[in-house]
């Protein structure tokens, strides 16, 4: 079974890349070490995770709560709501189309989040990213928050380029190549440094 972090290994992760890396030693002296956030693994969470999807995350956990209370998040209710119904809980049309998606391939056993957990993280990131609606960045942050990988990058968040650009002290955001390449000093626990400037984003929010 994958390595999965938590407090304690998170708290190491924190220590080792504080010294490995002056910058990211800098956040952790200022905000303190960043929380595990962790997301319990299953529908509801992958459902969430299509909601945050450009979005912001107020506006999709008031859509999640709105969908919490009509009932029970799972695949078969899901699937029992019409496009009116999901449009005034707060999907979109698309949104609700890869909800269904993701819930018709769950109830039709094509596709396992149990199965996840036994994978290595390159496979069950494949194995995500074959879903419709689902990219690189939803896979990311599942693997990173339900599975708890130590080693996941999600390159293409805005919340983490923004933060990267401004503890590097870079001139402008990063793409996308060059969050790769800035993340490979970190390894094996970019989950952690990804966790350390997204600290350092909310507490510059606050």
């Amino acid at each position: 079974m994958p390595l999965a972090l938590d407090e304690h290994s998170l708290a190491r992760g924190v220590r080792v890349l504080a010294r490995r890396d002056p910058d990211l030693a800098r956040v952790v002296k200022a905000c303190g070490p960043p929380p595990l956030w962790a997301r319990t693994p299953g529908f509801p969470t992958l459902v969430r995770i299509i909601l945050e999807q450009q979005v912001s995350l107020a506006s999709a956990q008031a859509a999640f709560n709105r969908l919490t209370t009509a009932g029970p998040v799972t695949a078969r209710r899901f699937l029992e709501y019409d496009d009116a119904r999901l449009k005034a809980i707060g999907f979109s049309r698309q949104k609700a189309a890869y909800g269904r998606h993701l819930a018709q391939a769950l109830r039709e056993r094509r596709f396992s989040l149990a199965a996840l957990s036994r994978m290595d993280t390159a496979a069950a990131r494949e194995a995500l990213i074959q879903l419709k609606g689902i990219g690189a960045w939803s896979a990311d942050i599942y693997l990173l928050m339900a599975l708890r990988r130590p080693d996941v990058w999600p390159s293409g968040d805005l919340a983490l380029q923004v933060a990267a650009q401004k503890v590097k002290r870079l001139p402008a955001r990063p793409s996308l190549e060059e969050m790769e390449e800035l993340s490979q000093p970190w390894k094996p626990w970019r989950a952690v440094a990804a966790r350390i400037l997204w600290h350092h984003y909310l507490s510059q929010r606050g």
